[in-house]
């Protein structure tokens, strides 16, 4: 099975699994707006700390976002405002 073969699947609990198509992933960070997302897990901000460090200098920009705790999905309002304002995102996952 190659990558494009692949098929995602979103790991909330839905009823009715919905397919996503996966979308391109950037070539080249620069000039990106990379969005970090903290799920409040134990620990996860140190990594998120770690890797603002890393890309500071090195893309466009770089936002800070929290979920209220780890084990709710992210309100809607905090994915939407994530989609408007990055090009891209990485969530934190850690213990």
């Amino acid at each position: 099975m190659n990558g494009s073969d692949r098929v995602l699947l979103d790991p909330t609990a839905e009823i009715s699994p919905v397919q996503r198509p996966r979308i391109e992933r950037p070539t080249d960070l620069t000039g990106l707006t990379v969005g970090l997302l903290d799920i409040a897990k134990p620990r996860g901000d140190e990594f998120l700390d770690r890797l603002e460090e890393l890309l500071n200098g090195r893309v466009g920009a770089v936002r800070r976002y929290r979920k209220e705790r780890f084990s709710k999905i992210a309100a809607p309002e905090l994915r939407r405002q994530i989609g408007e304002e990055c090009d891209i995102a990485v969530e934190a996952l850690a213990d």
